[in-house]
């Protein structure tokens, strides 16, 4: 793979970033999948303060209102680590705080290396419950770690300056993989959770997130070698973390290409999860476009779909959900309208011809060719698309404080990601939000001491 710079092309298209990242051309290795111990930094309540007021949603569903109140929350907050910008601060400083946090006590590294099992639950019913290690990355080629979305370069750029600035992995990714296996359905990796989440957890806290977090820690190298033989074979999805597994992947190229050799850059922090034990939920992600004027958006819609007023937000969103695709809820001004039936001539000469017809079907595809880069000719970049995850009500909100307009999508289907990431394809991006997402802070990984 070519090395990557401090100064990440930003001229590449996201399919070919995407593409260069990934290593799409690299050859087999044949190690399979690999989740590997790892020995965790963990916040220390009696010197850092509580969890719950130290930890955080992971980094892409802060906005600038979030990260204040976190600030202002707890010092030991660790926004002040994974968003230092938010604070005023740069990644060095980043960096340097980590190394602090660590001399003060109020991070500790724990004795010996270890799988974490991680939960999700609220009111006594479990969401998520999955393995946190150190996942071998793989070349795209290898059909082992699966993306589903491309990305861009100034993400990537963000983290791989702040990860080489605190030579850490502030947060996981999140991965799912099919474990289903034996007479009950379970695989050997999924029973090895289930049992450790029978005893004492290492930490148990509720957030204002409404879940309770539990972490417990699996020490034992029998029980490690057991995980590994089960999922070696397994093939694992990027549900949520593209941006930052493209970063480890970035992080690794830098190295390799200095002539470090085989290190801990090698791997990356990630959340892996048993999907036919605990299936994510799939939500939207929906966009807000703050320079484009809700009038001028319904106008231009208005040429290729059929549009409906509403009045009521609910009964908008309700309608939306009921509509075949493609679909979307316009908000922003003092109604919201409904999008359907888009003009098949004008959709065929959009959508582009290289991608299989499921890909073209797909409501993130139909609205980033037709709409928004035909219809509303919007350029497809950080600063022109906002994104707000799975909450219809805030993306309206926002757009309206921003005098731009929203687009609320319904969710994709689990079916469509998967067939289109096993066919070698990619979703367009920031189309989907599986959840819940792992909590941010409750286990790092430092890649030296």
């Amino acid at each position: 793979m070519p090395r990557v710079d401090d100064d990440l092309p930003s001229g590449l298209a996201p399919e070919a970033f995407s593409a260069r990242i990934f290593g799409t051309a690299e050859p087999r290795t044949g190690r399979g999948l690999e989740l590997t111990p790892f020995r965790g930094v963990r916040f220390v309540p009696e010197v850092a303060g509580d969890l719950a007021s130290v930890t955080m949603p992971p980094y892409d569903l802060i906005d600038e209102a979030a990260a204040l109140r976190l600030l202002a929350g707890g010092g030991h907050n660790i926004v002040r680590l994974n968003l230092p910008r938010a604070a005023g601060e740069g990644y060095d400083a980043a960096g340097e705080r980590l190394r602090r946090w660590l001399d003060e006590g109020a991070l500790a590294t724990d004795p010996d290396p270890a799988l974490y099992v991680y939960e999700a639950s609220r009111d006594g019913t479990v969401l998520q419950r999955g393995l946190i290690g150190a996942v071998g990355l793989r070349a795209e080629s290898e059909g082992v770690v699966l993306p589903h979305e491309n990305v861009f370069p100034g993400p990537v750029r963000d983290r791989l300056a702040l990860m080489t600035a605190a030579n850490a992995n502030l947060e996981p990714i999140f991965l799912v993989y099919e474990g289903g296996a034996g007479d009950e359905g379970v695989g050997d990796a999924t029973r090895i959770v289930d049992d450790t989440a029978a005893g004492k957890p290492l930490m148990a806290f509720r957030a204002d997130d409404g879940l309770t977090h539990r972490l417990w820690r699996i020490t034992d190298p029998a029980l490690h070698s057991r995980v590994s033989a089960d999922i070696h074979d397994k093939q694992a999805l990027i549900a949520d973390g593209h941006h930052r597994y493209a970063t480890y992947r970035a992080l690794q190229a830098r190295h390799h290409a200095a002539g470090d050799g085989p290190g801990p850059w090698d791997a990356g922090l990630a959340l892996l999860v048993d999907s036919t034990r605990y299936p994510p939920h799939l939500g939207a992600i929906h966009r807000v476009l703050p320079g484009l004027r809700p009038d001028d958006a319904v106008e231009q819609a208005g040429k290729v779909f059929r549009v409906t007023e509403f009045r009521d937000e609910a009964e908008a969103i309700e309608a939306l959900t009921d509509a075949p695709g493609p679909a979307f809820l316009l908000g922003g001004g003092d109604s919201l309208h409904l999008l359907t039936d888009p003009d098949s001539g004008a959709l065929s000469r959009s959508m582009p011809s290289e991608h299989s017809p499921r890909w073209q079907r797909l409501d993130t595809a139909v609205l980033d060719h037709l709409l928004i880069g035909n219809v509303w000719e919007v350029p497809e970049n950080e600063d022109a698309i906002e994104v707000v995850h799975d909450d219809p009500s805030a993306a309206v909100a926002r757009a309206r404080r921003a005098g731009g307009t929203a687009v609320i999508l319904n969710p994709l289907k689990a079916e469509d990601v998967l067939a289109v990431a096993g066919e070698g394809d990619r979703v367009p991006r920031k189309s989907t939000s599986f959840g819940p997402k792992p909590r941010t802070g409750l286990v790092l990984r430092v890649l030296g001491r």
